[in-house]
Formats: C-alpha cells, sequence, structure tokens
C-alpha cells in the first residue's frame, strides 16, 4: 500500500513538472494550430497582442479581405508609377498620399510611424458606409477625402510600405471595443520587435499590450487571414454578421 502511494505522489510530480515545463494544454493546443509537428511550444504569439492565432481558409473575413488586396495591389503600382514621376502623375489622390509619405520618409523609426498615423488620420474625414461595409483601397479612400476605421488602416498600411517599412512588419487587426461591443479595425506596425497601435481614435500611439480596452479577433496581412484563438463574441460594426458568424 505505502509502495502504490508513493507510487501516485511521484507521477503526480512528474505531471506538475509537465505542466509546468510544458504549459496548459490549451497553449500547447494553440501551438500546434500555429505550428504542427513542432517540437517547441512557442509560449506567446508574434502576432500583435501576443495571442495565439490560426489560418482560416474560408469565411467572409477572408473573401473581404482578399477582394480589398486586389484593389490594394493595384493601388500600390499606381502609387508606385507616381511616386517615379509626380509630374505626369493623373491622380490627384496619389499626388495627396504621396505627401504623406514624402514626410514619413524624412523621419526613422517610431518618428515614421507617428507621422504616418497623425497625418491619415487629419486626411481623413470620419464617415461611416452605413448598412453595407465596404472596404475601400487607398486611393478611393483617398479620393473621397472620407472613410471609417478600416480605411483609415488600409491608407496607412500603404503610406507605410512606400515608406520603407516591410510588409512582413504591418498588419491589420480587427478587434472588439470591450466597452462599446463595436468592431473596430487599426494598422498596426512591428518596431524593435513591439507592436505598435496606429489608430484612427487618437493620435499618439500605444503598444498593443496597452491597448486593453480591444479584444483582438482576427489579423490580416498580406494574403494571410488569421483568426485569433478566444471565446466567442458578438460584434456591432466591421461588417458584423460575417465578423460575429466567424468568431464562433
Amino acid at each position: 500500500m505505502e509502495t502504490a502511494a508513493r507510487s501516485r505522489a511521484w507521477r503526480a510530480i512528474l505531471v506538475l513538472c509537465g505542466v509546468i515545463l510544458l504549459g496548459s494544454a490549451a497553449d500547447l493546443r494553440a501551438a500546434n494550430l500555429l505550428s504542427p509537428g513542432a517540437g517547441v511550444l512557442i509560449r506567446k504569439s508574434a502576432e500583435p497582442f501576443g495571442v495565439f492565432a490560426f489560418a482560416i481558409s474560408s469565411g467572409g473575413m477572408r473573401q473581404k479581405w482578399l477582394g480589398l488586396k486586389e484593389k490594394f495591389d493595384d493601388d500600390m503600382v499606381q502609387l508606385a508609377l507616381c511616386d517615379g514621376d509626380r509630374d505626369n502623375c493623373a491622380s490627384p489622390a496619389a499626388l495627396r498620399l504621396l505627401a504623406i509619405v514624402d514626410e514619413a520618409r524624412s523621419r526613422d523609426g517610431r518618428a515614421r510611424l507617428g507621422e504616418t498615423n497623425r497625418a491619415i488620420n487629419l486626411a481623413i474625414r470620419a464617415e461611416s458606409d452605413g448598412a453595407v461595409d465596404i472596404w475601400s483601397s487607398p486611393l478611393e479612400t483617398f479620393q473621397r477625402g472620407a472613410g471609417d476605421c478600416e480605411d483609415y488602416a488600409i491608407a496607412k498600411l500603404a503610406a507605410l510600405r512606400l515608406a520603407g517599412v516591410a510588409a512582413e512588419d504591418l498588419r491589420l487587426v480587427v478587434v472588439r471595443d470591450i466597452r462599446s461591443g463595436e468592431g473596430h479595425a487599426i494598422a498596426s506596425a512591428r518596431l524593435d520587435g513591439h507592436w505598435l497601435m496606429l489608430d484612427n481614435r487618437r493620435m499618439a500611439m500605444v503598444e498593443d499590450d496597452e491597448a486593453r480596452n480591444y479584444q483582438p479577433l482576427f489579423v490580416l496581412y498580406q494574403s494571410a487571414v488569421l483568426r485569433y484563438v478566444g471565446e466567442p463574441v458578438r460584434l456591432a460594426g466591421i461588417d458584423s454578421q460575417r465578423v460575429s458568424t466567424e468568431a464562433h
């Protein structure tokens, strides 16, 4: 009896040590979603907010993002052409955006990000799409001079790319505002290993750890759409019906 009890005690100690070394079962499942077959558990996601996320291959959010990306890529070609020949650029919207890019290029590091955030916040008038949520390309937004949160964020991604920020250091993050229950979109840029939030609701940038009133839902970049691991939520705004469906 004493031998059996001692054996059970040792097994309990080994299990406890395993939990301490490897993390919780939930962490392990999340890490495997990120890196199937990986031998090492990553304790914190490399994405904004440090929350685990996994790629999705279908759904309204992916469809919306990939549809927008086609227009975004076309705009980037037009902007590059105008950037190389301002005198013959036929797009006033492109020239207005490139003026912001010029100011950003004259700065480095955090100042470059902050200038882009401030200038685009001031250049675009806040305006809701109404019942139908439309994600506009950067030139569409600057031609109209107005947009909602994702339009600000998309324009910031374009400006930062043109200003020299690497694509892998840029994200569009869809979040839930915990206080209002509404959906919101933010551009995020990585600097020295930290993610900064370029939010149209504020001029000052904050790191993701300080944006405590936001619950991250999706992270979008290049051709990838990732869904954060977390509890199901219900949203108002940001194409709420589709987002809330995919969050479940």
